[in-house]
Formats: structure tokens, sequence, C-alpha cells
């Protein structure tokens, strides 16, 4: 599940997903990082181009955030033909190192089999809940929780996720970091069309 919402307003209203990193705009970035994964789907306004077979869905209002983005995620996932899988990976498109996170979560979910998932967790202990591997019922089971207490809209993610047993998992350096402003993007090697 890629997440390509959001406003984007400290970046000017820019898209995050049409950045360019290393010759690739940050959501083919986030697309390569989920290769491999038996279902796909983009969340947030519809790219232009998304590989075949890839699925694409709008939270609903649009740009209510990230924990309404990842239920609309999952419930375009279980409309797919194929059966739902175990385990869903969850990557921000504005991250262009994430794919170096990828293995690190894998790992720690071979180690841990019982959890509910992993976060991701910087080099200076941020633990990062769009950089993660969630087990997919587990997930299914906090969001419908979470929308029975009340609305998805603007809610923290990390109160969608607290009834859930997490653990985390180290992540190399850079690997998630995100672009929120122009800064971040510079300080990354990350390029667009600033207004």
């Amino acid at each position: 599940m890629i997440l390509a919402g959001g406003r984007s307003s400290r970046l000017g209203g820019v898209p995050k997903s049409g950045l360019v990193y290393d010759g690739a705009t940050l959501l083919e970035r986030a697309l390569a990082a989920a290769d491999g994964a038996g279902s796909l789907v983009v969340v947030g306004p519809r790219p232009e181009k998304l590989p075949p077979g890839a699925l694409t869905v709008q939270e609903d209002p649009p740009f209510a955030g990230p924990a309404a983005a990842i239920a609309a995620g999952l419930e375009e996932l279980g409309r797919g033909e194929k059966p739902p899988a175990p385990w869903v990976l969850v990557l921000a498109c504005d991250m262009p190192h994430a794919a170096t996170a990828v293995a690190p979560l894998l790992a720690a979910l071979r180690d841990h089999p019982g959890t509910d998932g992993v976060l991701g967790l910087s080099p200076d202990g941020r633990k990062q809940p769009l950089l993660a591997v969630y087990a997919a019922d587990a997930l299914r089971r906090a969001v419908a929780a979470r929308a029975a207490e009340g609305t998805l809209t603007n809610a923290p993610v990390f109160r969608l996720l607290a009834s859930l047993d997490l653990l985390t998992a180290a992540v190399p350096e850079h690997a998630a970091d995100d672009v929120d402003t122009w800064d971040d993007a510079a300080a990354l090697g990350v390029h667009g069309s600033p207004p």
C-alpha cells in the first residue's frame, strides 16, 4: 500500500509523488520498494502511470489524512480477486530511500511471527508508521474499532495503531527521511519545480 495523497501545503501544493530523485519520481521509487508484493494499491489522486494490475483508490473525503488512507487502501485490497495477503507493507510515497528499509522490516517479522506488525525505527529513534508492515487482519480490526469510535478523518495514525502489538526494527540511515518542505527535498537530493 503506497500512500500518495496529501495536500503538500508546505510544498506550495506540488504533489510529492511527482518529485524526482535519482531519475525516478517518488511514486515510482515507492512502487519499486514494494516490488514483489502480491497486490498493490496506491491511495491518493489517481496517478497517470501504474504497473499492470495495480489498484488505486482515494480516501473519502479526499485529503483526510493517513489513517483514512490506510482504511481506504485496506478496503480496496479486500475487493481484489486474489485471496487477501496476511501482511500489508505500508509506505508513504515521500521517502526516497524507503526501499532500504523493506528487508529489515521483513526480517523482524520472521524473527517475531506472532506480532501485529513492525514499524521502521530511524537512527534518531523516531517510529515511522508509514514505513511499516502490518498483519492485515489486525490492521482491519484496528480500522473497524476506530471507525466505530468516530471518524478516521484526520485521526492520528498512532491512535489508529494503539491497540496493536507492534515491534520496531532499526532501518538504515535516511530510509525514514521524508519530504515535507523544499528544504527537506534539497537535503535529500529530491527535486521538482517549486512554485
